[in-house]
């Protein structure tokens, strides 16, 4: 890899660690306790999920424009460095995938839990 491309690939990764690090990764929201908590509370707790599977989405287009844009601005001869950061993002976007779609299943089990109790 000549100098020019070991550069030019520098800078790219300063310009674009401002827009990676613009996207906040959203706190994990409480869960309420089915087996105790009360109706208000249920509610409330639903309220939590519903906005922090919205935070998440809005964190995963973030980080999607950001990649985006960073590989887009790789040379063509550099495929080896663009399917490293291809295969980086998808672990990172999978991954939070799966915490969100963790933190619904767990909040579907304590809904259970609570319809059980009869309130």
């Amino acid at each position: 890899m000549n100098i020019i491309t070991r550069s030019l690939i520098t800078v790219i990764f300063l310009l674009a660690a401002p827009l990676v690090l613009a996207c906040d990764y959203p706190q994990r929201v409480g869960v309420p306790d089915g087996t105790t908590a009360t109706k208000e509370e249920m509610i409330d707790g639903q309220r939590g999920i519903k906005d922090y599977i919205a935070s998440m989405e809005e964190y995963l287009a973030c980080i999607e424009a950001a990649e985006q844009e960073t590989v887009a601005g790789f040379d063509q001869s550099d495929e080896a460095t663009k399917q490293q950061r291809i295969e980086m993002f998808n672990k990172k976007y999978n991954a939070a995938v799966e915490e969100m779609n963790l933190v619904a299943e767990e909040f579907n089990i304590q809904v259970r839990n609570y319809k059980q109790r009869g309130q």
